[in-house]
């Protein structure tokens, strides 16, 4: 890597490992119920309202029972606002009711924590859908990832209880007191960088310069014309206006990444200067998004009392995050090699000025798109400054990688973590195996109950995405999505299960999804993918309150330290990545290979 491109990393992990330290303090407050007495007096009404109260403590199954009923609830509510949308307020460009198919996978997208879009927001959702739909979820999905996080700090912490909290209370408080405050002073911030945030009608305005383009040509009846082999004809035509969508941008912005959500309120997302205007922008929301997973390691080690077993899990998550920076930097400024005997590259080295360009915005360039698509990538946010679709085949792996990982690489607020724990748990198994011991975790033995709930959780997402990229791969409807054949097609399609299936969203743009066969697979995919983790998850920690928190002995394995950091990082490469090396060998390495020759 160069020189700048060490430096960016190296700024991005201190600041953001300054910022996140507070911020764990605040959430290990949360999640043990440690707040101010005003704080109380303002959630007692809610809670009534619920019919709960915040010393009402429930156990696994009660808990995940709430949670599954209330994310339910919201795929219903978010489906019907898209469906009725023709007819609602706030609608300035007269955006007509989603089809079903697209409403119902975008429904499940964005309560999944997902946020996979077929769909281009500016031209398909209305300010009303944006707001009441959408984004109320990337705070509502965000706030059920954490709730899962801290169930399982309690299940660790807990001695003989049985209970793990109580789910409204749960995503009340971090609702209120985290992701709230949080995105408000975010939202302010970007408005005054120039993100767009209004309820104007789209703008209809005079470009510099005229646009000259092409349209299919129209009879005297109305219709496009065709010729002879039944494709339009086309005609010339040019233009001296655009149009600018408007809409209350920032407000959305603001959550998308620090609920590490990443649907974006224009199609191209974080490539839209009114999403992202420069590169102070761009830096804050790259640390905005892997803000709350960090803290809530530091959170960890506060709630079961030992500050160094959350500096473990961190160390664990930056050092595979900095190995895939290492991959993907180089990959994407060397460039595409097809190039050079073109004429294309001027330069006297192998190397193209300014390496591979494409896809990326001119902004940011080579360095701040490839650190933010494995920050994306690697929190499960989905969010993109440049088109994944057009990096290097090397480039293009590390992000499917990183999502097939199962999303611990800090992860998904909530979900990142009790990912990288179940994890820890394998790996402490495994330990005890190779020394002849009960393997215990935090003072909680590891039984057979508990390696069975691990090892669906961990199942889970490896069987939807490739049984997911098989069923796309051999259906017709799944392959005439593709946009590239041969190895590149099969990469697309295997990057949106890998997304799909791990509640990331982003994708490999080339694959047509916004189809009624891609939108109920992917929208299957996703709730599968979210809820089959997490009601696993949620027995783990019943599990684990059950059981008496036996003292450390001289006997007791060491769960924190260099060691157990690499024993942990070999558990989430060995078990979390082997699954795929065969798919991974059909599209992104067979590409690579044809793209350097051996000859």
């Amino acid at each position: 890597m160069s020189t700048s491109a060490w430096g960016l990393l190296a700024l991005f992990l201190t600041v953001l490992l300054a910022a996140a330290w507070p911020l764990g303090i605040w959430l290990a407050r949360i999640s043990s119920g440690v707040l101010p007495n005003w704080m109380h007096k303002t959630e007692a009404p809610l809670y009534r309202l619920a019919g709960t109260a915040a010393d009402r403590a429930m156990n696994w199954s009660q808990y995940a029972f709430a949670l599954l009923a209330f994310n339910a609830l919201g795929v219903l509510v978010v489906y019907l606002l898209q469906r009725w949308q023709g007819w609602l307020p706030l609608n300035p460009a007269g955006m007509v009711a989603v089809s079903p198919d697209s409403a119902f996978n975008t429904a499940i997208s964005f309560v999944s924590n997902t946020n996979w879009q077929g769909y281009a927001g500016e031209s398909t959702m209305s300010y009303f859908t944006q707001m009441l739909a959408l984004a109320v979820q990337n705070f509502l999905s965000a706030a059920t990832g954490i709730a899962v996080v801290f169930a399982l700090f309690r299940g660790f912490a807990a001695k003989s209880t049985g209970v793990i909290g109580n789910f409204w209370v749960d995503i009340t408080r971090i609702t209120v007191w985290v992701l709230l405050p949080l995105s408000v002073v975010f939202a302010v911030f970007l408005a005054g960088q120039g993100v767009v945030q209004n309820f104007d009608s789209y703008k209809e305005v005079t470009t510099l310069e005229i646009n000259k383009f092409q349209q299919p040509k129209l009879g005297a009846d109305g219709q496009v014309l065709k010729d002879g082999k039944d494709q339009a004809i086309l005609e010339d035509a040019q233009t001296t206006t655009q149009t600018l969508a408007m809409g209350p941008v920032a407000s959305q912005e603001a959550i998308k990444m620090i609920g590490t959500n990443g649907g974006g309120f224009f199609n191209v997302n974080s490539t839209h200067p009114y999403e992202n205007p420069n590169t102070l922008t761009n830096f804050l929301q790259m640390l905005a998004i892997f803000l709350i997973p960090a803290a809530l390691c530091f959170a960890f080690g506060r709630e079961v009392g030992d500050l160094r077993q959350g500096w473990t899990v961190l160390a664990a998550m930056t050092v595979i995050f900095t190995v895939a920076v290492i991959a993907i930097t180089p990959a994407e400024q060397v460039g595409n090699p097809l190039f050079t005997p073109l004429g294309i590259d001027q330069s006297s080295s192998a190397m193209q000025p300014g390496g591979n360009m494409e896809g990326k915005e001119a902004r940011f360039g080579i360095n701040a798109s490839t650190l933010f698509a494995v920050i994306t990538t690697a929190a499960s946010c989905g969010a993109v400054n440049a088109m994944h679709d057009s990096f290097t085949p090397l480039g293009g792996m590390v992000p499917i990688v990183l999502m097939q990982l199962g999303e611990v690489v800090f992860g998904g607020v909530g979900s990142g973590l009790y990912g990288m724990l179940i994890f820890a748990i394998l790996a402490v198994f495994i330990a005890g195996l190779m020394i002849g011991r009960t393997p215990e975790y935090l003072g909680k033995k590891i039984e057979v109950h508990e390696m069975k709930l691990t090892s669906i959780a961990i199942l889970v997402t490896p069987i939807l995405v490739l049984a997911g990229t098989a069923i796309a791969v051999m259906a017709g409807a799944g392959s005439a999505g593709t946009a590239n054949p041969g190895p590149h097609g099969f990469s697309e399609i295997l990057y949106a299960l890998s997304s799909a299936a791990n509640n990331n969203g982003s994708a490999f743009a080339g694959l047509s999804a916004n189809t009624p066969f891609y939108n109920t697979l992917l929208g299957i995919v996703m709730w599968l993918g979210r809820f089959g983790v997490i009601v696993p998850v949620l027995a783990i920690a019943g599990a684990l309150a059950s059981k008496k928190r036996l003292q450390m002995t001289a006997g007791t394995m060491p769960t924190h330290g260099p060691l157990f950091v690499f024993l942990l990082i070999g558990t989430v490469l060995l078990v979390g990545l082997l699954n795929y090396v065969p798919a991974l060998a059909l599209g992104p390495v067979v590409e690579h290979l044809m793209l350097w020759p051996t000859t």
